[in-house]
């Protein structure tokens, strides 16, 4: 009993049309609808790019469960979905989950963090099976999923991802960015598939980004998700052109690569030139970007990511998008 790696990722919008509208026109995804509508009142919709979906729900009625989020979090991940082998396994997953402490929330369904829920599903589920047009070549699936947790829940919540949901912590780390500090841990499923990144502020250092977005958000939540691609370089000169607006790193931090990795196999003129980050691992190099934010509560974000043998998270780059976000804060203030 494993799951095979993420299903969707369930967005709650004020707007899906909107909300899809920007995920074809910036992000060439290709948009469709479900069969059938989840209930009265709610609209759903699909985005779909590679082995990437996205499930896009808003609703017309303040009393919807879906209303409820958007006004306490605005636009948001709501529900990410795991894909088991058929739904008898799904169920067998949520029963081991709830066994483990988690709270069900229906058959499949259990609570996760904050009001991210925590769905299994399967190959015959109608948002997978729905056909419609191809999508571009430009993304290819969903990497990982960074969520932010208050002060004091990081343990509980990795200790849940063991217990409840049979995942393993691969990668610890606490991270200074000048007087803030944070934690990180990773925590995984045995596929590999489904990978999580937990964050923490460290309440003793002076109120940082994690901070900010707990506030702005009301919560633990998602704070980006990252797309994989096989071209970083030719996805952000695509998406650049198309209006996407992707964080800026210091030519400082270009200067000092030689010193500090060597050759990298994207030439370093071209990084400079796209703003990308690279780290790099036993196993090889990745390279990864994050987008400016376009929340209005400047929360949710994108990461592309580009994974030439590295298994890990590019720790190392950690620092250097964290004091981007606070270069493009305080350019605003």
């Amino acid at each position: 009993m494993t799951v095979h790696g993420i299903a969707y990722v369930e967005f709650h919008c004020e707007d899906a049309h909107k909300y899809a509208a920007r995920l074809r026109d910036d992000y060439g995804f290709v948009i469709g609808e479900p069969p059938a509508p989840v209930r009265p009142g709610v609209t759903r919709l699909t985005a779909r790019q590679g082995r990437i979906v996205l499930v896009l729900s808003s609703a017309s009625t303040l009393d919807d469960p879906v209303a409820a989020f958007v006004r306490r979090h605005g636009d948001g991940a709501a529900v990410l979905a795991m894909l088991c082998e058929d739904e008898q396994d799904a169920l067998a997953q949520a029963r081991a989950a709830v066994a483990g402490g988690a709270t069900a929330l229906d058959a499949t369904t259990v609570a996760g963090f904050g009001d991210l829920a925590l769905r299994w599903t399967w190959p015959q589920d109608p948002l997978l099976t729905a056909e419609g047009p191809a999508a571009e070549a430009l993304l290819e699936e969903i990497d990982h999923l960074a969520v932010c947790v208050p002060a004091g829940e990081l343990g509980p919540a990795v200790a849940f991802s063991q217990r409840a949901l049979g995942f393993s912590m691969i990668f610890s780390e606490y991270l200074e960015i000048g007087a803030q500090a944070m934690n990180s841990q990773v925590v995984q499923s045995d596929c590999g598939g489904v990978t999580l990144t937990l964050l923490e502020p460290d309440t003793t250092r002076e109120p940082g980004q994690i901070d900010r977005f707990l506030d702005a958000h009301g919560g633990a939540g998602v704070q980006h998700l990252a797309f994989r691609t096989e071209d970083v370089a030719a996805a952000v000169r695509t998406l650049a052109a198309r209006g996407v607006a992707f964080l800026t790193t210091p030519g400082a931090y270009y200067d000092a690569l030689p010193e500090r990795l060597g050759d990298t196999q994207i030439p370093a003129e071209v990084l400079r030139e796209l703003n990308l980050l690279v780290d790099q691992d036993h196993g090889g190099q990745l390279f990864q970007i994050f987008t400016r934010s376009t929340h209005p509560r400047n929360t949710y974000f994108q990461e592309l990511i580009e994974r030439r043998g590295a298994g890990t998270f590019g720790s190392a780059n950690i620092k250097a998008l964290y004091e981007a976000v606070e270069r493009e804060r305080a350019a605003g203030a």
